[in-house]
């Protein structure tokens, strides 16, 4: 382990020297004396040069997108503009405040307001919220909407939601969260839907249906329509998970072909760094029937300008954020839609698209993939090969991808496909670096024929060998004391 910057501590050494006082005011007269502190605080001192070499030092033994490929794909990070980040903090974004009058924030009205129209065309639904600051909290949001839709209409009998075997964990906790039952559907040979099961499942009793498409195998669900009329025929509402959008933009609208309720994950598809947990924005669209429920405020636009529009407020499921949402993450993903325009949207997804089928295509004779089919922006490929013949699991192989420089992917997700490596190159990965992944893989399940000790070991590399993830969570210690 790397010495922390404490340790490199040399008593009375100074990064900056601060000229004296021009007004000597005695500390009692700013700060109350309870407020002070007993002794003084424990800093580290050091030069402005041994600061800048520590940390730089840090970031280089860390992985981060600027320094390899992400196979996690945009469910942790794809590559974000700079230029993104240098127009979000920009004064006139970060120093207004939700507290001044709306007359006074005509300029950020515009901008939300034209996310809600570009989010709601990209979807084909009628309106969007941008209210919701994560994809959980996006599902949160929909399951309300559906709730209040049947509350609204005397539907008391809805007491379930149906959720195929592949979805993501947020969608099961979710239904239950609102007071849903959860009721799971086995994914059929094929990955998908199995039609004659859900069948059997909806009654009057059902509210919903939850669905993530592209689903967690990287496989369209091609039954959207089917699925529609039997959800629709109890009067049973649709709902996305956007999660996946990066394989859909300009190729299919949702709202289109049956679903009535989605959320967008802002931050994974539209560009926002947010590895480590955040931030994020999680936008709801709805149908036109639903329009009623969404979050208020919404932005709309008549002759005065732009307005906080709070006139549904009495059928609405009220706020679920405090103010209008992640302000910050919305601006970012407003300017990726512009920058790019309908055509450029399009081809984020339809590269995304062929990247993953190159790397399927790569690897295929390599790792057992379940489903060989076209993928979409993502395909599961398992180490149950590698398992059953050498005794080297996915872990193992996910340890030694760090040895050859790359992240590992998502792996035992989905939980469907034993041992499974879950990869996503996404769209910005150019070829030479896809063929490097690829030989790193290859080269690794060649190293599991013939060296599987070494893949056991694996970590050897970096900074950190391999940890006890169970023993980490089980007894957390964040507490460094200095000098012992």
């Amino acid at each position: 382990m790397p010495k922390t910057i404490f340790e490199y501590t040399s008593v009375g050494r100074r990064g900056v020297t601060l000229p004296p006082r021009e007004i000597d005011t005695p500390l009692d007269k700013i700060i109350p004396v309870k407020f002070h502190r007993e002794k003084a605080a424990r800093m580290p001192e050091l030069s402005e040069l041994d600061v800048m070499r520590h940390y730089i030092k840090l970031s280089q033994q860390n992985h981060f997108i600027e320094k390899g490929l992400y196979p996690l794909g945009s469910c942790t990070m794809k590559y974000n503009p700079k230029i993104h980040e240098l127009l979000a903090r920009h004064s006139c974004f970060a120093n207004i405040h939700p507290y001044q009058h709306e007359s006074t924030l005509q300029g950020a009205l515009e901008l939300l307001y034209e996310l809600q129209q570009d989010l709601a065309e990209i979807s084909g639904m009628a309106k969007v919220t941008l209210q919701p600051v994560a994809g959980a909290q996006g599902e949160f949001t929909g399951i309300k909407i559906i709730d209040a839709y049947h509350k609204a209409k005397g539907n008391t009998n809805k007491t379930k939601i149906i959720i195929p075997d592949s979805a993501h964990g947020t969608n099961p906790a979710t239904c239950h969260l609102v007071g849903y039952d959860v009721i799971e559907l086995k994914s059929n040979a094929a990955g998908r839907c199995d039609i004659a099961r859900l069948r059997e499942l909806v009654d009057e009793n059902t509210a919903g249906f939850m669905l993530t498409n592209p689903n967690t195998l990287g496989l369209f669900e091609t039954q959207i329509e089917e699925i529609a009329e039997i959800m629709h025929s109890v009067d049973a509402l649709i709902y996305m998970d956007g999660a996946n959008l990066n394989a859909l933009l300009g190729i299919v609208q949702p709202g289109k072909i049956g679903f009535d309720i989605m959320h967008f994950n802002l931050h994974k598809t539209f560009s926002t760094p947010h590895g480590g947990g955040g931030p994020g924005a999680g936008p709801v669209g709805v149908v036109e029937k639903l329009i009623p429920y969404l979050p208020v405020p919404t932005i709309s636009k008549d002759d005065a300008g732009y307005h906080l529009d709070y006139a549904h407020k009495s059928t609405s499921i009220g706020k679920v954020h405090t103010f209008y949402g992640n302000f910050a993450v919305l601006v970012r993903a407003y300017i990726y839609i512009k920058m790019l325009g309908a055509e450029g949207l399009r081809r984020v997804s339809e590269n995304a698209i062929i990247n993953a089928n190159y790397l399927m295509a790569m690897l295929k004779d390599y790792y057992h993939i379940q489903h060989q089919e076209y993928c979409m922006h993502e395909f599961v490929a398992d180490g149950s090969k590698q398992k059953k013949e050498k005794g080297v699991s996915t872990l193992d192989i996910a340890k030694r991808l760090l040895d050859k420089g790359f992240h590992a992917p998502t792996v035992y997700f989905p939980l469907i496909i034993p041992e499974a490596m879950m990869i996503e190159p996404t769209e910005t990965e150019s070829l030479e670096s896809l063929n490097a992944f690829a030989q790193a893989m290859i080269e690794i399940a060649q190293e599991a024929e013939q060296n599987p000790e070494l893949l056991h070991e694996a970590p050897i590399t970096t900074p950190v060998r391999r940890v006890d993830d169970v023993r980490a969570v089980k007894e957390l210690d964040p507490i460094f004391k200095i000098g012992e």
